[in-house]
């Protein structure tokens, strides 16, 4: 690209001229890339602002090429759904837990599990306890909500909220899953 009269803004450097010695400088310091044409300020700046937002939207556009694919072929998009797991006091509690979770639709299916020992530190003091599991059947866009939602009305002041993705399953239980849940 050969360069036109008039592409580049030069500016004449002369000691003691302008606030930084640039002659017409209208702020302190140098003007910004005093050397380079125009046209191709613009260009790498619209390279950059794409390179920008593509990094941006890549969750996005990931999420929904997924969605793409598993609607054509059929299958599933491991991590799509989760299973949570969430530890409550006694079998009451659970059950409380369960309905909620269930009445705001943040879940497909939750079992609870009977009382296990659970041995843990606490503020510095090792703990024995019994405690009831729920494990809850999700979709992975809902652990979030389903995770704020719990600590809301669960009675231990940390409760355990962890959850991991599913990789395989049977897909019509996958389907069921994703029916029952509702997007975001």
């Amino acid at each position: 690209m050969e360069v036109q009269p008039g592409d580049a803004e030069v500016a004449e450097l002369r000691p003691g001229a302008g606030p930084a010695g640039w002659e017409g400088a209208a702020e302190p310091g140098p003007p910004v890339l005093p050397l380079i044409p125009r046209s191709w300020r613009w260009g790498q700046l619209g390279r950059v602002a794409v390179v920008t937002l593509s990094l941006l939207m890549y969750p996005v556009l990931r999420s929904l090429a997924l969605q793409l694919h598993s609607a054509i072929t059929g299958s599933y998009v491991a991590g799509t759904h989760s299973i949570a797991f969430i530890n409550c006091l006694n079998e009451q509690i659970a059950k409380d837990i369960a309905r909620a979770i269930m009445d705001k639709k943040l879940a497909a299916y939750v079992n609870i599990l009977p009382k296990s020992l659970a041995l843990y530190f606490w503020k510095g003091e090792l703990e024995e306890t019994t405690e009831i599991l729920l494990l809850v059947k999700t979709r992975t866009s809902k652990i979030g909500e389903l995770s704020n939602y719990v600590r809301s009305i669960h009675p231990f002041e940390i409760p355990e909220i962890i959850s991991l993705p599913i990789d395989q399953g049977n897909p019509l239980y996958l389907k069921w899953i994703e029916e029952s849940v509702p997007r975001d």
